[in-house]
């Protein structure tokens, strides 16, 4: 069986072929489209394919939420249908999947060596609910929910619920960002334009002026990007200290949604910027947000936390959902 896989995001859009014999799944070819250069997904797929072998199935993850088979993906100006596409790809059965129950249903076959443990947690004797958190240019929430028959992906748009702040430091990062935004989610934080948002917070909240040099990198380069290099180097405190926070609200919005879902099997981080800032992650203010759950902290206790190294586990996801349609 031939399935076809896809991660869309609004800056990549990530194509992949696979045989599927039994469970085990042989990539036969990808390639990365730049999104905003695509007319149309269609377009996307029908360059694709050609000279392929005929495509036996399709799952593609898109940001955003699907109704009846149709996505608006969030930042990207397309309008999406699982029929429009099925046609382009010969009638194949094509399922449309928001992003993050992808990336949760990936997690699922990650190999060890993919994966960085921050709370070994308890063993459960039957599989757990999972619960995934990935910030990257946005903040992307789901589950898993354990059932005898298997996996059920809930997506979310968790993402944008309000940011409860902690602590007098966050209590004053909200009020900035209303001043700025006036609804405040946790996007707003926990993203590469959030990690930006925080540094810009703190410009105003420590008395500290900013260097040249990161004043000039900050206008020539990717901010978020800026920042956390050289928060890794110990080139700039607030800089530093922008990271700190942002790791502490990330543990504290990972609690929420591992609470929420009950997450025994576990609470996983993906998204791009984790591995860009595991230094952080592992210096106990992550996990220390996160056990900070009053008397829920026992049970937070009990879950194990990871992060995911691995780029690709959307599209790892999406192929094995393809396996799985009927």
């Amino acid at each position: 069986m031939i399935v076809l896989a896809g991660d869309i995001g609004a800056t990549k859009t990530h194509l992949a072929l696979y045989q599927a014999d039994s469970d085990q799944l042989v990539r036969l070819c990808d390639h990365i489209f730049v999104t905003q250069q695509l007319p149309s997904l269609e377009a996307a797929l029908l360059d694709f394919i050609k000279g392929q072998p005929a495509i036996d199935r399709a799952c593609l993850g898109v940001p955003g939420p699907i109704t009846d088979g149709s996505a608006r993906p969030t930042n990207i100006a397309w309008t999406i249908h699982e029929g429009s596409l099925s046609q382009s790809l010969g009638g194949a059965p094509v399922r449309l999947v928001n992003d993050l129950a992808a990336t949760a249903y990936g997690m699922l076959h990650l190999p060890p060596s993919d994966l960085v443990e921050l709370n070994k947690g308890h063993q459960t004797q039957r599989p757990g609910n999972i619960a995934v958190i990935a910030a990257g240019t946005g903040l992307g929430e789901a589950g898993l929910i354990a059932a005898e028959n298997g996996w059920t992906t809930v997506a979310t748009e968790g993402g944008h619920c309000d940011f409860a702040p902690r602590g007098a430091e966050q209590m004053a990062l909200l009020q900035f960002l209303e001043r700025e935004f006036g609804h405040v989610s946790y996007e707003r934080t926990l993203s590469g334009p959030g990690l930006h948002n925080i540094y810009r917070f703190l410009l105003e909240y420590l008395p500290a002026p900013e260097p040249q040099w990161l004043g000039d990198r900050l206008r020539n380069d990717d901010p978020a990007a800026v920042v956390s290099a050289a928060a890794l180097g110990g080139e700039d405190e607030r800089c530093v200290r922008a990271v700190e926070l942002f790791t502490a609200i990330y543990g504290a919005e990972a609690a929420n949604l591992a609470l929420k879902f009950l997450a025994f099997g576990g609470l996983y981080v993906g998204g791009g910027i984790a591995p860009k800032i595991l230094a952080f992650l592992r210096k106990g203010i992550f996990m220390d947000a996160f056990l900070a759950k009053g008397r829920l902290s026992a049970v937070l206790e009990r879950i194990p936390v990871r992060i995911s190294l691995n780029q690709e586990t959307a599209l790892l996801g999406a192929a094995h959902l393809a396996c799985s349609m009927k």
